[in-house]
């Protein structure tokens, strides 16, 4: 894990962009597996509910969209922080479908941002308060290990409320978009 990016474990040497333009799929299939009625129910006390997860991915899909485009705007940016648990407060207003979609859409919106880019551009610099310089591309590898983080506890919780005769959490594809390795 670096600084810049408290997710690089979880990329690893995965494509970042081929994470990203697979995640809004695989959260549909997994929001699908789940279904309404288990969109509330916490993994354990004090866990999101798979809700409000997708919630907070819209919202950071929100955050990372103003963080790159000021990046791209303004020399050196200073990303703003945010509170994610002072968000959360506002979930229980939210519905599960409307953050879905306001992620999926959102993320295609930036998707073709990345495909605009060029190799100058991918490297503009900004810097956090908390987490000190970084680039345009710290910021994409960034969403993707997040992206992966939760979608491992997606999964976990799907796997979770899974019949005994749904497939085993190691049988069901953790992500689409990359090739599995072994650890």
């Amino acid at each position: 894990m670096t600084a810049a990016n408290p997710y690089a474990s979880y990329l690893q040497d995965k494509d970042p962009l081929r994470v990203l333009a697979a995640t809004p799929r695989t959260i549909e299939e997994l929001t699908e597996e789940l279904g309404s009625e288990r969109m509330d129910e916490s993994p354990a006390p004090g866990k999101w509910s798979p809700r409000e997860i997708l919630c907070h991915l819209a919202d950071c899909e929100i955050a990372f969209s103003f963080r790159l485009r000021q990046t791209l705007a303004e020399d050196n940016h200073v990303i703003q922080p945010f509170d994610q648990e002072k968000w959360a407060a506002a979930y229980p207003a939210y519905e599960a479908h409307d953050a879905l979609a306001l992620f999926c859409d959102t993320r295609k919106w930036n998707m073709a941002l990345f495909r605009s880019l060029t190799p100058e551009q991918r490297q503009r610099a900004a810097s956090h308060p908390e987490r000190g310089p970084l680039t345009f591309w710290t910021i994409v590898e960034t969403m993707a290990g997040h992206d992966l983080n939760h979608l491992q506890q997606l999964q976990a919780i799907a796997a979770s409320f899974a019949p005994a005769n749904h497939p085993a959490p190691g049988n069901h594809p953790p992500h689409r978009g990359y090739a599995q390795t072994e650890d």
